[in-house]
C-alpha cells in the first residue's frame, strides 16, 4: 500500500483546497497524511539563532518518507499561497533533499473561473529547484470551487471528478510499489 502526503496551501479547515486534496486522497487510495503548514515565517536570523524548527524537520521527513505527494494551492494575487511558499522556503533549508525524484501532483481550487492556473504555474516554478517528478497532467483546475462539492466533500461535477481521477491514476503510475 502506498503512502501519500498532502500539502494544502490553505490553512482554513473548511477550505475548498482542503476538500479537493481529501477527495484526491480518497481517489488515490492508500495511507494518507495531511502535512501541517502552520510554520513560523522563514527568517534567516531565527534559523541562525535557533536552528530549523522541529515542525519543518518533521514536514521534510514526511515528504521524504511518502511514496508520493499531492500539493494544492489557492490563487492569491495571481500566485501560489504565501503559506505554501513559506513551507517550501523552510524545507529548502533542511539538509535532506526530500523532494528529489518524488512523484508530485499539483492542483488548485479557487472561487474564480480559471481555477488557479496562474497559482499552479507559480507552484511549478517554486518546485523546480527541488527536482521532484511533477506529474504533467491532466491539470486539475477547479474553478468556482465554492459550488463544486456536496455536503460530504465529494465533487459534484462529472468532468472535475474525471480529471481528478485521471490525475490520481497518473500519480499512481509514477509511485513506487511498496
Amino acid at each position: 500500500m502506498s503512502t501519500l502526503l498532502g500539502l494544502c496551501g490553505s490553512l482554513r479547515a473548511a477550505s475548498q483546497n482542503r476538500k479537493l486534496i481529501q477527495e484526491a486522497a480518497r481517489l488515490h487510495g492508500g495511507a494518507f497524511t495531511l502535512g501541517d503548514l502552520r510554520l513560523p515565517l522563514y527568517d534567516g536570523d531565527l534559523e541562525e539563532a535557533k536552528g530549523i524548527p522541529e515542525a519543518v524537520t518533521r514536514l521534510a521527513r514526511q515528504i521524504a518518507e511518502a511514496d508520493a505527494v499531492i500539493v494544492t494551492t489557492p490563487e492569491y494575487n495571481k500566485l501560489l499561497s504565501g503559506v505554501l511558499k513559506n513551507a517550501l522556503d523552510w524545507i529548502s533549508r533542511t539538509p535532506a533533499k526530500p523532494w528529489a525524484g518524488k512523484p508530485v501532483a499539483i492542483m488548485s481550487a479557487t472561487a474564480g473561473r480559471a481555477g488557479g492556473e496562474r497559482a499552479q504555474w507559480s507552484l511549478r516554478l517554486a518546485l523546480l529547484p527541488f527536482r521532484p517528478e511533477i506529474v504533467p497532467g491532466p491539470e486539475m483546475l477547479l474553478g468556482q470551487a465554492q459550488t463544486a462539492f456536496d455536503p460530504d466533500g465529494r465533487l459534484t461535477s462529472e468532468r472535475s471528478l474525471k480529471t481528478l481521477t485521471e490525475l490520481m491514476e497518473a500519480l499512481k503510475a509514477r509511485t513506487p510499489e511498496t
